[in-house]
C-alpha cells in the first residue's frame, strides 16, 4: 500500500476540511495518508452539532472567530495556531484507530512526553487527579476506507477555548449533540520548547517508521492547491453559512424581552437553520406588527441580517412604530447571533 504525506502551510479551517473530505472521497482503497495542518481562531463543530447550543457566537462574531463543521462526528473544539490537527487515512482492512493513535503516541514519545489512550477517544499525560487531556480523535468510515482526526494541544490559549465553547444561557432546547467538557493540559505543560514543525517531525518520523518507508511531502496551500478532483467546489461548500448553520438539526428558540411599550415573546421552531413556525405574543397596546411578525419569519433563514429585514419591511408598513420597531430589531439581531 503507497504513502502520501501532506502538509498543510494554511491556517484557513475551511481549506484544510476541504482538503481533508476530498483526500477521502478520492483516494485509492489502497492507499495510506497522512495530512498535518493547524487553523488559526476557529471554533470546528461536529457534523451533527448545532452551533447556536454549542458556540458563543455573539462572542465568536466580535472577536472574528472562524466557524467550521466537518465531516466527521464528536464534539465543538476551539483551534489556535497552538494546535496541531492530524488525519490518518487508509483503506480497509488496513485502516485501523489503534495503528494512528500508537503512531501519534510514538511521535510524541520522540520528544520525552509519555502520553497513552484514554477513554472517550482522549489521548492524556499524567495519572489519577494529574490526569489531564492534550488530544480528542474523531472518526469517519465508509464500506472501503476510514479516517482518524484529532487535535494536539501544544501551547494553545485555553482561556478562549472556554469563552467560545461556553454558549449564552439560551433558552434553547436542541436534539444535536452536546459536547463532553474535559480537563484539558498544553504540552508545553511537559515539553516547554514543543511547537507545531517539531511535533510535525515527530508524527511523520514516526509514520514512516512504522510502514518501513520514506515518504515524500507534498506542501499544500491556497497559493499551491492540491491535487484533487473537485477541491474547488468542496472548498465553496466548507465555506458556507448553508453548511457551517444550516446543517443544524431541528431545535426551538424561545426570545423574551420587555421594553417601555410592551413585553415581547418570540418562540421559533428551526429545522435547517431556516424558521419553519413562529408565534408571537405582546401585551403592547398595538400589536399588530408583532403579530405579523410571525407571519414574515417563517421559511427566514435563522440569520441576523434575514430576521432584521422582516422588521424593516414591519418599519415600511407601520411608519407610526418606528422607533418602537427599530429597538425590536435591534434587540432581535443580538438574540439570534
Amino acid at each position: 500500500m503507497a504513502s502520501r504525506i501532506l502538509l498543510s502551510n494554511s491556517h484557513d479551517p475551511h481549506f484544510n476540511i476541504a482538503v481533508e473530505d476530498c483526500i477521502f472521497r478520492s483516494m485509492a482503497s489502497d492507499q495510506r495518508v497522512l495530512f498535518l495542518w493547524r487553523n488559526q481562531n476557529t471554533v470546528v463543530i461536529g457534523r451533527s452539532q448545532n452551533p447556536w447550543k454549542e458556540c458563543n457566537i455573539n462572542t465568536m462574531e466580535q472577536d472574528h472567530i472562524h466557524l467550521a463543521r466537518r465531516q466527521s462526528g464528536g464534539g465543538a473544539v476551539f483551534h489556535d495556531l497552538g494546535n496541531t490537527n492530524f488525519t490518518f487515512m487508509a483503506g480497509k482492512p488496513e485502516y485501523s484507530k489503534t495503528v494512528s493513535t500508537d503512531i501519534v503516541l510514538q511521535g510524541l514519545k520522540k520528544l520525552g512526553i509519555e502520553g497513552y489512550a484514554n477513554g472517550r477517544n482522549d489521548l492524556v499525560v499524567g495519572e489519577g487527579e494529574n490526569m489531564r487531556k492534550f488530544s480528542g480523535s474523531a472518526y469517519k468510515e465508509t464500506k472501503d476506507r476510514g479516517f482518524h482526526h484529532g487535535t494536539l494541544l501544544l501551547h494553545a490559549d485555553l482561556s478562549r477555548l472556554a469563552n467560545y465553547l461556553n454558549p449564552d444561557q439560551k433558552k434553547l432546547q436542541s436534539k444535536g449533540i452536546t459536547s463532553v467538557r474535559s480537563r484539558v493540559t498544553n504540552l508545553n505543560s511537559v515539553y516547554p520548547d514543543i511547537n507545531h514543525e517539531l511535533v510535525c517531525d515527530a508524527i511523520i518520523t514516526s509514520f514512516c517508521d512504522y510502514f518501513g518507508e520514506t515518504g515524500a511531502i507534498e506542501i499544500i496551500s491556497p497559493d499551491a492547491l492540491p491535487d484533487l478532483p473537485g477541491f474547488v467546489e468542496k472548498f465553496a461548500h466548507q465555506q458556507s453559512w448553508d453548511w457551517n448553520y444550516g446543517k443544524s438539526p431541528q431545535f426551538t428558540h424561545t426570545l423574551d424581552e420587555r421594553f417601555s411599550w410592551g413585553g415581547v415573546e418570540l418562540h421559533l421552531d428551526l429545522k435547517n437553520a431556516h424558521i419553519v413556525a413562529a408565534q408571537t405574543f405582546t401585551d403592547s397596546l398595538f400589536p399588530d406588527p408583532i403579530e405579523q411578525l410571525a407571519e414574515q419569519l417563517v421559511g427566514v433563514a435563522y440569520r441576523p441580517d434575514a430576521v432584521a429585514e422582516c422588521v424593516d419591511s414591519l418599519i415600511a408598513a407601520f411608519p407610526d412604530h418606528k422607533a418602537d420597531l427599530q429597538e425590536l430589531r435591534d434587540w432581535i439581531v443580538v438574540a439570534v447571533s
